[in-house]
């Protein structure tokens, strides 16, 4: 990667996002304005609070049933008797030991699986939950238990409702706490082990823009000489540049940490996708791909034209431009398509954009922002990007040949799972590069 390049703006609509991204959240979407040196953070708990009380929960679970079937072997006969009848001469028609025995299988499972080896992943409890779902109803469909008592009722029920509230339990507050958890801590981490945020927001350097009159890079004080036609910028106007040159900074940030990129998965086309902790804005994905084509043609369909991206682009399905603030920044808004058939339904975006044009790379860089003319609506969940973008880097060696680099940081609101939706986005950062390639294809064939 070249060396003294800015790396910015988020370019385009975040297409990907469109069919199943999502990424972390951000604590915020404005940095700290001035440096500071933060406290060292404290020790990390090895065991969590939240999955302490998971833990108890899937205890009690063993307990509650355990109870419930005491106390049906009292009310049938003797509890002696009843024992030989249901667990001696066991049969699967009338006897409810195999309830039992099927909520010690949860506590076995779930206490080794999320207590002795800490697992953060579902697998463990989608099988709990699977085996004892299916048991139950076999157990519901073909033995005499509704017949007998109102136990014949209470201790399936109450054993298929358990082993699904421990499924949501897990879900949605011991996974997404301890990834929040442990976002947090590396963002503390990493600002301690600097002396001033590893991400700061500051006016970028002097360098070309991309614009159809060149402009030089400015401070914030520069602001008003940057319109389209010098024309008189809002105190809005101020601030949509503000947050493009933000989103710029923390994106060539993330860019100039190459080597700290973590390596998630790679596909038959050789395109790889990376993730990486930012302070303040969480989890970040970045695809880094090699496309036999030049970086302008790419610069022109990812950059310069995104609203013409629903043509190829199925993630997509709406992309406007609202405003054109100046030579170098644009408010767009963004509806992805569907995704996970009717699963995850539409979000829309507003982001803010910041477009520049160097000597050895093209940059679109941004990130969410609000606007006037595009209030959230209930006929989609509003989602919000962090800082990310797109980068079109030349090659100095071959022209017919460039590196195409996203940067993606986004939160998709609404009730889904983090840790399902960052599983996804490898798989839809790849799916739009398919697109992409196909559409330099077609463009490519239409050339001749």
């Amino acid at each position: 990667m070249p060396s003294g390049v800015d790396y910015s703006e988020l370019g385009g609509s975040l297409p990907a996002i469109a069919s199943l991204n999502a990424s972390y959240s951000q604590a915020s979407l404005s940095l700290p304005s001035t440096y500071y040196a933060p406290l060292p953070p404290g020790e990390r708990k090895a065991f969590s609070d939240v999955r302490r009380t998971f833990c108890l929960f899937v205890t009690f679970d063993l307990l509650f049933i355990t109870l419930l079937w005491i106390i049906e072997l009292n009310i049938s006969k003797s509890i002696w008797t009843s024992l030989e009848n249901e667990v001696v001469h066991y049969n699967f028609k009338s006897s409810f030991f195999d309830i039992f025995l099927l909520a010690v299988f949860r506590f076995l499972c779930l206490q080794l699986g999320y207590a002795a080896f800490r697992l953060r992943h579902w697998w463990v409890i989608a099988i709990t939950t699977l085996v004892t779902s299916a048991f139950l109803i076999a157990k519901v469909i073909w033995s005499d238990l509704f017949s007998q008592n109102a136990f014949g009722y209470v201790l399936p029920i109450t054993s298929f409702v358990v082993a699904w509230l421990e499924t949501w339990f897990l879900d949605f507050k011991v996974l997404t706490q301890e990834a929040e958890d442990e976002r947090v801590y590396l963002a503390a981490v990493n600002a301690a082990c600097e002396p001033a945020p590893l991400i700061c927001p500051r006016p970028v350097s002097d360098g070309q823009f991309y614009s159809p009159p060149e402009s030089l890079a400015g401070s914030d004080e520069d602001l008003d000489e940057e319109g389209l036609g010098r024309k008189e910028l809002t105190e809005q106007d101020k601030q949509f540049i503000r947050q493009g040159r933000e989103a710029m900074a923390v994106v060539e940030q993330i860019l100039t940490q190459e080597e700290n990129w973590k390596f998630e998965k790679t596909n038959e086309m050789g395109d790889a996708v990376y993730t990486l902790e930012i302070p303040f804005h969480g989890k970040t994905f970045i695809l880094k791909a090699l496309l036999q084509c030049t970086a302008e043609l790419v610069y022109q369909e990812v950059i310069l034209q995104p609203e013409k991206m629903v043509q190829w682009n199925r993630t997509v399905s709406v992309c406007q431009i609202l405003q054109r603030v100046d030579d170098n920044t644009m408010v767009s808004y963004d509806v992805s398509a569907g995704a996970a058939g009717g699963v995850v339904s539409p979000r829309d975006f507003v982001n803010v954009r910041r477009v520049e044009r160097r000597r050895d790379c093209y940059i679109s860089a941004g990130m969410a922002t609000n606007h006037s003319s595009k209030p959230p609506h209930s006929r989609y969940v509003r989602g919000e990007n962090g800082p990310g973008g797109f980068v079109v880097l030349k090659s100095s060696s071959n022209p017919s040949v460039c590196t195409f680099i996203w940067v993606l940081n986004t939160d998709l609101k609404g009730r889904l799972p983090r840790y399902l939706i960052h599983q996804s986005l490898a798989a839809t950062m790849f799916e739009f590069m398919s697109h992409l390639r196909q559409r330099i294809n077609e463009v490519h064939v239409s050339y001749r």
